[in-house]
C-alpha cells in the first residue's frame, strides 16, 4: 500500500507539474500584457504536433527537434500574437473586451487551423522529452519558476515589468518600452505554453480540442493564485495533481461510484469551478464588446435575400436534408448569444452546455428515463426540456450579478467545461441513448419547415424582446453597468433575464438539432464549441437579428463542404483580428439607416419655477409650426452628422395657466438626504472619516476640494455606488444604507457621473427614456420631452447619443436624471467639458430646479459655478468636512 501512494503521488506530481506550467505562462502573460490567454492551450497544442513532425515524421533528432520548437517556434508564435493581434487590441481607446475576443479567436483558429493540417484524429506516438520520471519535470517547473520570480525581482527587466503592470501609461511616459516588455511577456508565455503540450503530449490524446480543453481546465491554479503569485499557482497545482492521482484508489459502491470516479479524473475542473465563482474575480472592468451605433438595422432586402436562401433546400434539395436540418437549429442556439452578449452585453461562453442540456433532456424525456417524469412524446419532451434547462441559466445568471468581463466569461466557460465533464462524458447518463423525430416529421423536409417555423417565432420574440422598455434596459446595461444602475435599471433582475432566456433558446436549439440529426452526440456540444459559438455570432454582429442566421449557414456549410476545421480557421482569423475589422454586420450596405422620426411632440413651457409643463390642455397634439426660440441660446451640440440649435428654454410662450392635469408625483422627502457618521475604509486608508451632511430640498449643496479630499467616495456612498465601512445615509429619517444605487434611483435620487455615463448605442431620446421609465415617477407621457427641452435636446433627439460632443453628452445625462423626476439630484463635476456658455446654462437650469423643490449636490471644481450656484457650500480635507 505504501509503494501504491508512492507511486500516485508520483503521478499527480507529473500531472501537476505540467499545469504548474501552465499557470506560470499565464501569469507572467497577463502580468506583462493584462491578457488572459486563453489560447495557452492552443498554442501548446500546436507546438506537441510540431514537435512530433519534426521527430516522427522527418526523422529529426529529439534534442534539436526540442530546441527548435520550444526555443524558436514557440516564443516565435508569441512574438506574432503580440505584434499581429494583441499590440493593436491594446491601444487605449479601444474597447477592452476585444483582447478577450482575440484571445478566444486565436484559440479557435489555432484549433481549426491544426485539425486542417493535422486532421481531427488522435495520436499517440508523440515523443517523450524528459523520460518518465516525475521529478524531471518537477525540477523543470521549479527552474522555469525560480528564474521567473529572480528576473522579476532583481533585474531591470522585472522592475520594468513590475511598473508597466502598475501602470503602463505612466511608464511609457517614465521611458520604458511598454511594447518590448509586453513581447518579452507573449514569448515566456507562448514558450511554457510549449514545454507544457510536450510535456503533457505523450499521456493524453494528442488531438486539436483534447489538449487545448485540457489546458484551458488547468487555468484554475492562475486563477487561485489571483494572477499574481507564482509560488501560489506552483503549490496549487501540485495539490491538485497529487489530490487527483489518490482519489482513483477509491472506488465506493452504488451511486457514488460513478460520481466519485467523474470527480478523480476531472478534479482540475472542479477546481476550475470553485476558483471561477467562489473566488474572487479577476478582470473585472472589460465588459462585452460594444454594438453597432443607434440606428444599426439589416436592410429589408437582406432579411429577404436570407429567407429565400434559407427556403433553397426545400425547393431545390432532394430527399436527404441531413446538413440542412442543422443549420435553422444551430442559429435558434446562436439566437441564444444575441440575448444575452449582442443585447445584454454579457460574455457567455458556456452556451454550448446548455443546448447539450436540452438536447440530453429531450432524449431522456422521451425515452422514459428522466427521473419523477414518464415517457412524453418527441414535442411535448422538448417543451419540457426547454422548461427544465431555463432555470439553470441562473448557473451563469447568478455570478453575473456581482462578475464582469474577464471573470465572467472564466465563470462561464467553468460551467461550460463542468456540465461536458460530468454530465455528458459521463456513461451513466448518455449511454445507449437515441433521439427520434416526432410522428408525421421522420422525413428531412417535414422536419426542416417545422424548424424554419420556430426559427422564425425565436427570431420574432428576440426582436421583441430587444424593442420597447427591456430593450432599452438592456441596451442601457449592455453600454454602461454603472450609468443603468443610475437611471433606476433593475440590473440584478435584468441579468438573470438574459441568461435565462439565453438558457432557454439554447435549449430549444439543442433539442432541434438532436432530433435533427437523430443523435446525442457529446461532442457536438463540448466547450471548444461554445467558443466557436460566441467567436462567430461575435464577429458577425452581436446585436444582429441577421448574424445568428449567417454563422449557423457559415459553420455548418464550411465544415460539411469542406475538410473539417475549415469554420474554425475563418471564423477565428476573423476573431483574432477583432480589433482591425469592425463586425461584418456593421459593414452591410444601408446597416446604420436613419431611425423611423416619430411625430413632433407637444410643445412645453417652463414653470414660473422652470419645470417646464404641457403647453395647452389638448396636449400631446402636435404643434403646426415649431415654437420660437428664446433669446441667448446656448452653444450647438456638435455632432457627427448635425447640431442641435434648440435649448432649454426655447419653449411656446403660451398661458401655463391652460394645463391638462398631471398625475400626482410622489411627495418630496421633508429632512432630505443625510450623512451620519459615515467612514469609509479601504486597505491601509481612510477614505471618510465620521462625515456628516445634509442635502436639503430646494437648495444647491456644493462640495469642494483637494482632489483625495474623499468627496467622491462621499458621493457614492450617498448614490448607493459604495457600502459605508460605518455610519449610515438616511432620507426622510429612513435609514437607506443598504439600498443599492438602481434602489435609490427609484426612490428619487438621481446622478451623474465624473465621466459622462451615456448610453452611446441608443439615441438621445432613448437615452432620455431609460430614466423616464426607471425613475421614481414612471411612465408620465411629458417627463421625457420636458427634459429634452429643458437642456436644449430636442433637435438632436434621434442622433446617437455615442457621437455627441461632451457639452451635449453632459446633457443627456442630465436629462435622464430629471426625466425620472427626482426630489434630490447628485451631480458630479457636472461642468467638467462645458465651455461658459453650456457652463452658464446648466447654472440656470440647476437654479430653476432647486427653486422648483429639488435637491441638489453638486461636487465640482469649477469656483465660479460653485460661487454662481450654492446655497451652502461644505470643504472637505482629508476626509472631512472642515467648514
Amino acid at each position: 500500500m505504501p509503494s501504491l501512494t508512492y507511486d500516485l503521488v508520483l503521478a499527480g506530481l507529473a500531472v501537476g507539474s505540467a499545469a504548474a506550467l501552465t499557470g506560470i505562462g499565464l501569469i507572467v502573460t497577463y502580468r506583462a500584457t493584462g491578457v488572459l490567454n486563453l489560447a495557452h492551450g492552443a498554442i501548446a497544442m500546436v507546438c506537441a504536433y510540431v514537435l512530433r513532425e519534426l521527430v516522427v515524421e522527418a526523422g529529426w533528432p529529439l534534442p534539436l527537434a526540442a530546441c527548435l520548437t520550444l526555443l524558436v517556434v514557440a516564443p516565435g508564435i508569441g512574438l506574432v500574437l503580440d505584434r499581429a493581434v494583441f499590440r493593436p487590441a491594446a491601444v487605449p481607446g479601444l474597447d477592452p473586451a476585444r483582447t478577450l475576443v482575440a484571445s478566444i479567436g486565436v484559440f479557435v483558429l489555432l484549433v481549426g487551423g491544426a485539425t486542417l493540417v493535422w486532421g481531427e484524429g488522435a495520436r499517440a506516438d508523440a515523443p517523450v522529452l524528459l523520460g518518465d520520471d516525475p521529478w524531471a519535470q518537477l525540477t523543470a517547473v521549479l527552474l522555469v519558476g525560480g528564474a521567473v520570480g529572480a528576473v522579476t525581482r532583481w533585474t531591470r527587466l522585472g522592475r520594468e515589468l513590475r511598473a508597466v503592470v502598475d501602470n503602463r501609461e505612466l511608464a511609457v511616459l517614465s521611458g520604458i518600452a511598454a511594447d518590448r516588455v509586453s513581447a518579452v511577456g507573449w514569448a515566456f508565455g507562448s514558450f511554457t505554453a510549449g514545454l507544457t503540450g510536450v510535456l503533457l503530449a505523450p499521456y493524453v490524446r494528442l488531438d486539436p480540442y483534447g489538449l487545448p480543453l485540457l489546458v484551458v481546465e488547468v487555468i484554475a491554479v492562475a486563477v487561485a493564485a489571483r494572477m499574481r503569485s507564482l509560488p501560489v499557482a506552483v503549490a496549487t497545482a501540485l495539490a491538485i495533481g497529487v489530490a487527483q492521482a489518490q482519489l482513483t484508489r477509491f472506488h465506493p459502491a452504488g451511486w457514488a461510484g460513478p460520481l466519485v470516479q467523474a470527480v478523480a479524473t476531472n478534479l482540475f475542473v472542479v477546481a476550475l469551478l470553485v476558483a471561477a465563482l467562489v473566488l474572487p474575480g479577476v478582470g473585472a472592468r472589460d465588459v462585452a464588446p460594444r454594438a453597432a451605433p443607434a440606428g444599426a438595422r439589416v436592410p429589408a432586402g437582406l432579411w429577404v435575400v436570407a429567407g429565400v436562401l434559407y427556403l433553397l433546400p426545400l425547393g431545390f434539395a432532394g430527399s436527404d436534408l441531413r446538413t440542412a436540418v442543422q443549420v435553422p437549429a444551430l442559429a435558434v442556439v446562436l439566437l441564444s448569444l444575441v440575448v444575452v452578449t449582442g443585447r445584454g452585453g454579457q460574455i457567455s461562453l458556456g452556451q454550448a452546455a446548455y443546448a447539450g442540456l436540452g438536447a440530453l433532456f429531450t432524449a431522456l424525456l422521451a425515452a422514459g428515463r428522466f427521473p419523477g417524469l414518464p415517457p412524453l412524446a418527441e414535442p411535448a419532451a422538448l417543451l419540457v426540456a426547454v422548461a427544465l434547462v431555463a432555470p439553470l441559466g441562473l448557473l451563469t445568471g447568478g455570478p453575473a450579478i456581482r462578475r464582469h468581463g474577464l471573470a465572467l466569461a472564466l465563470a462561464t466557460l467553468a460551467v461550460g467545461v463542468a456540465v461536458s465533464r460530468f454530465v455528458f462524458a459521463q456513461p451513466y447518463a448518455t449511454a445507449g441513448l437515441t433521439l427520434s423525430r416526432p410522428a408525421g416529421l421522420a422525413p428531412d423536409r417535414a422536419y426542416y419547415a417545422v424548424e424554419l417555423a420556430v426559427l422564425a417565432c425565436a427570431l420574432l420574440l428576440v426582436a421583441a424582446l430587444r424593442r420597447g422598455r427591456t430593450g432599452r434596459a438592456l441596451a442601457a446595461l449592455r453600454d454602461h453597468e454603472a450609468g443603468a444602475r443610475a437611471a433606476g435599471v433593475r440590473v440584478p433582475a435584468l441579468k438573470i433575464l438574459a441568461f435565462v432566456a439565453g438558457a432557454a433558446l439554447a435549449a430549444l436549439g439543442g433539442g432541434l438539432l438532436g432530433m435533427g440529426v437523430q443523435a446525442f452526440d457529446p461532442a457536438a456540444y463540448d466547450p471548444v464549441r461554445g467558443l466557436l459559438w460566441f467567436a462567430a455570432v461575435l464577429v458577425l454582429g452581436a446585436d444582429s437579428l441577421l448574424s445568428p442566421l449567417a454563422a449557423a449557414a457559415l459553420l455548418v456549410g464550411l465544415d460539411e463542404g469542406a475538410r473539417g476545421g475549415a469554420a474554425a480557421a475563418v471564423i477565428g482569423l476573423l476573431a483574432a483580428f477583432t480589433a482591425r475589422v469592425p463586425p461584418l454586420a456593421s459593414l452591410l450596405p444601408g446597416a446604420a439607416g436613419t431611425p423611423r422620426r416619430t411625430r413632433p411632440p407637444a410643445p412645453v413651457a417652463p414653470s414660473a419655477a422652470g419645470r417646464p409643463v404641457p403647453a395647452a390642455a389638448d396636449a400631446p397634439r402636435p404643434p403646426t409650426a415649431p415654437p420660437a426660440p428664446s433669446p441667448g441660446p446656448p452653444p450647438e451640440a456638435q455632432t457627427g452628422t448635425g447640431t442641435e440649435t434648440e435649448t432649454g428654454t426655447t419653449a411656446a410662450r403660451t398661458d401655463t395657466a391652460a394645463r391638462p392635469a398631471r398625475r400626482p408625483a410622489a411627495p418630496a422627502p421633508v429632512r432630505g438626504l443625510e450623512a451620519h457618521g459615515l467612514t469609509l475604509r479601504y486597505t491601509g486608508f481612510t477614505a471618510l472619516d465620521r462625515v456628516d451632511l445634509r442635502v436639503e430640498p430646494g437648495r444647491v449643496t456644493a462640495l469642494v476640494g483637494p482632489n483625495g479630499a474623499g468627496k467622491s467616495s462621499l458621493f457614492h456612498c450617498l448614490a448607493g455606488t459604495a457600502r459605508p465601512t460605518a455610519g449610515r445615509v438616511g432620507l426622510d429619517g429612513t435609514d437607506i444604507t443598504a439600498r443599492p444605487a438602481h434602489a435609490r434611483a427609484r426612490l428619487g435620487i438621481a446622478r451623474t457621473f465624473q465621466e459622462p455615463a451615456v448610453f452611446p448605442s441608443l439615441t438621445v431620446e432613448e437615452n432620455v427614456r431609460v430614466g423616464g421609465e426607471q425613475g421614481r415617477v414612471r411612465d408620465d407621457p411629458y417627463a421625457v420631452e420636458r427634459a429634452l427641452r429643458l437642456l436644449g435636446l430636442t433637435g438632436a433627439r434621434h442622433l446617437p447619443a455615442g457621437g455627441l460632443s461632451t457639452g451635449a453628452v453632459r446633457r443627456v445625462e442630465v436629462a435622464r436624471a430629471l426625466a425620472g423626476q427626482p426630489h434630490t439630484l447628485l451631480l458630479d463635476e457636472p461642468a467638467a467639458g462645458l465651455d461658459a456658455a453650456e457652463a452658464a446654462m446648466l447654472a440656470r437650469v440647476l437654479k430653476a430646479l432647486a427653486a422648483d423643490g429639488t435637491a441638489v449636490l453638486v461636487v465640482e471644481h469649477d469656483v465660479d459655478l460653485v460661487a454662481d450656484i450654492a446655497d451652502t457650500v461644505h470643504v472637505m480635507e482629508a476626509g472631512r468636512i472642515v467648514s
